[in-house]
C-alpha cells in the first residue's frame, strides 16, 4: 500500500481519485446535541467528530480580571480507532485539543471581555468539548472547523439569582474573528490537503497554518519532521487560498 501511495503521488493522483489540493466531501451538522450552549458534528469523509460548548459561571484568572475563559478537551474515544483506548487524554488528544484551542485564542475568535459578569470575581468560561467518533484522519481540521461551527451556534443562558438557566438565553457568544484552520501534508516532494489514514502514516512532515477571514496568520503547528523555509511559504500559500474555501460552509 505504501508503494502504491507513493507511485500515485508521483503522478498526482491520490488512492480515493481525489485531487492534490482536494477535501473529501464534508459534510456539516449544527446543533447536534440538545443539552449544549452550542454544537456541531462535522464529517471529513469518514473522519467524525462532535464538538460540544458549555458555559459555566468561572473566577477570572488574575492577570486579566475583566475577561472570560476559554478551555479546550478532546477525547479520542475508543470507538473510533483501534489505536485508542479508555482512561484519561493521551499526548495525541492533549495535542489536538491545544492546537485547536490556539487558533480560536490567538485569533481572537470570542471576545472574552464581553462575558465579564462581575470584575475579578466572576465571568463566563467557555469550555468547547471534542469528541473523536471515527479516525480516518485530519482530525485537526475536521475538530477545528465542528469547534468554530459549534461557537457560531452558542447561546449565551440567563442567569437569575446566581444560577444558570439553561433553557433561557441572553443572546449569542459574541465572536470577533472566525479562523481556519489547514493542515497541509508532505510526502515526498508533494503537498496534500486533508490527508486520510493511510497517507497520513506515510507523511514526511505536516504543518497546520489557521486564517483568520482577513488573511491574518493566527497560529502554526508543524509535526513530524523539518520543512524548508521555502516550503513553509508554499504551504502558507496554499492554506490561505484553502481556508477561503472552507470558510464558504460555515
Amino acid at each position: 500500500m505504501k508503494e502504491y501511495i507513493l507511485n500515485l503521488l508521483e503522478k498526482n493522483k491520490r488512492i480515493d481519485n481525489r485531487k492534490l489540493d482536494e477535501f473529501r466531501k464534508i459534510e456539516i451538522q449544527k446543533d447536534f446535541i440538545q443539552r449544549a450552549e452550542g454544537s456541531a458534528r462535522v464529517k471529513f469523509g469518514s473522519t467524525d467528530v462532535i464538538v460540544g460548548v458549555k458555559l459555566e459561571i468561572s473566577e477570572p484568572f488574575p492577570d486579566t480580571p475583566d475577561s472570560g475563559i476559554l478551555r479546550t478537551d478532546a477525547e479520542f474515544t475508543p470507538i473510533a480507532s483501534e489505536d485508542f483506548f479508555p482512561g484519561p487524554p493521551n499526548e495525541n488528544a492533549i495535542e489536538l485539543a491545544r492546537i485547536v484551542d490556539r487558533g480560536i485564542r490567538e485569533s481572537e475568535t470570542i471576545d472574552l471581555e464581553k462575558l465579564c459578569l462581575e470584575k475579578g470575581e466572576k465571568v463566563w468560561g467557555v469550555c468547547i468539548d471534542i469528541r473523536i467518533i471515527n479516525h480516518d484522519g485530519n482530525l485537526i481540521d475536521a475538530s477545528a472547523l465542528a469547534a468554530l461551527i459549534a461557537l457560531t451556534t452558542t447561546k449565551i443562558p440567563k442567569i437569575k439569582d446566581d444560577e444558570i438557566i439553561r433553557e433561557e438565553y441572553s443572546g449569542k457568544l459574541p465572536l470577533k474573528h472566525k479562523p481556519i484552520t489547514i493542515s497541509i501534508g508532505k510526502i515526498g516532494g508533494k503537498f496534500i490537503i486533508d490527508p486520510c489514514l493511510q497517507e497520513e502514516n506515510l507523511l514526511d512532515s505536516i504543518l497546520t497554518v489557521s486564517v483568520r477571514e482577513d488573511g491574518k496568520i493566527c497560529a502554526m503547528q508543524k509535526r513530524k519532521n523539518s520543512l524548508k523555509v521555502e516550503e513553509i511559504n508554499k504551504i502558507i500559500d496554499l492554506a490561505v487560498n484553502k481556508s477561503k474555501e472552507l470558510r464558504k460552509l460555515i
